[in-house]
């Protein structure tokens, strides 16, 4: 793949994962289009700062389009043939997914119908695509695999994740695109969620409020720094999967195929305890958290570890920032972006 030659359609690039991929294809010269809905699930504000830098790129461009919107989504593949699509975009949040479920079943479902569509009929190189460590469910054998059956979700939303991973070897199959599915980790750093843990914990606690604690802290995290995360997608998109010669029907891998079609996890590789990130973060913050211990949450699992052995040989990378830095870093641009 030439660099100067390729172009790019990074979904959700107005979110967190999105924002920080696009800016490193930019710097690594690709010209990157943009889609995203800009939806109100968390600050706008924050979304729309994150694009305010991509735009200073001569290479990017920006689409606001809903995944879910099949003519708007024809029509941005028809006008731009792409070599990959980084496919982020998604309705987030395992919580979020029992109050609203049929808000993952119109971006997660329609809308990913959507992008293999666009991929098929316009010829895209690679589809690279978000699944998530939550579609491990109910399984407690540790670290988890993707050699590993994945098949009693505990959420929609990673149901529709389980889903999404189907619906692309099912393309794979029937129409010969290559497609990776990516399992993140719980992702942090910099331009962060909103809803998740760290950036919540940091505003409690600049706030002098109490943290939530589910589970009585009794939770473990394979958090994974953004910029690993970033890592990983950038070396998978310049390694589409080819067939996998040992793959067998009679004992079928979930991780692989027949066809091209591949998932990895990206995770850290080192689950952390949930009272020790709080430590970490209170160091980091020179503050004490107030915490209110609950029960754990619908959807939620106690632990998750991610099994890496697949990605480092396939594409020699292995996710290694500590969790200290990584906190460090966030609190440092939280401060900023925040005027603490």
């Amino acid at each position: 793949m030439t660099k100067k030659l390729t172009r790019v359609l990074v979904t959700g690039a107005a979110g967190f994962i999105g924002f920080h991929l696009c800016r490193r294809l930019l710097e690594e010269g690709m010209d990157v289009v943009g889609m995203d809905n800009l939806n109100p699930y968390y600050d706008v504000n924050l979304k729309m700062d994150r694009l305010r830098q991509l735009k200073e790129f001569e290479g990017f461009s920006f689409h606001q389009i809903d995944l879910s919107d099949a003519a708007g989504m024809d029509e941005l593949f028809r006008q731009n043939p792409f070599d990959v699509v980084v496919h982020l975009a998604a309705q987030a949040g395992v919580r979020y997914s029992i109050e609203n479920p049929r808000s993952y079943v119109d971006s997660n479902l329609v809308g990913f119908i959507n992008v293999l569509e666009g991929c098929r009929h316009y010829h895209a190189g690679h589809l690279v695509f978000a699944s998530s460590s939550s579609v491990y469910g109910a399984n407690t054998l540790m670290p988890f695999s993707v050699h590993h059956n994945v098949d009693h979700p505990v959420s929609l939303y990673a149901a529709t994740k389980k889903a999404n991973e189907l619906m692309a070897h099912s393309y794979c199959h029937l129409y010969g695109l290559k497609c990776t599915g990516l399992r993140f980790f719980t992702v942090y750093g910099p331009w962060g969620r909103p809803d998740m843990a760290l950036f919540l914990f940091t505003e409690a606690i600049l706030k002098d409020k109490p943290i939530n604690v589910f589970n009585h802290g009794k939770m473990k995290r394979d958090f994974t720094y953004i910029d690993d995360i970033v890592e990983g997608v950038y070396r998978v998109m310049l390694n589409p999967p080819d067939p996998d010669p040992d793959w067998s029907g009679t004992s079928p891998d979930p991780g692989t195929s027949y066809c091209r079609y591949k998932i990895y996890n990206i995770g850290n590789h080192q689950p952390v305890e949930l009272m020790t990130f709080i430590r970490i973060l209170e160091l980091a913050l020179e503050k004490t958290a107030a915490i209110e211990y609950l029960d754990l949450q619908p959807g939620d699992v106690p632990e998750t570890y991610a099994d890496i052995d697949d990605l480092v040989r396939d594409v020699g990378f292995k996710p290694d920032t500590p969790i200290e830095t990584g906190i460090e870093r966030f609190v440092e641009w939280y401060k900023a972006y925040y005027g603490y």
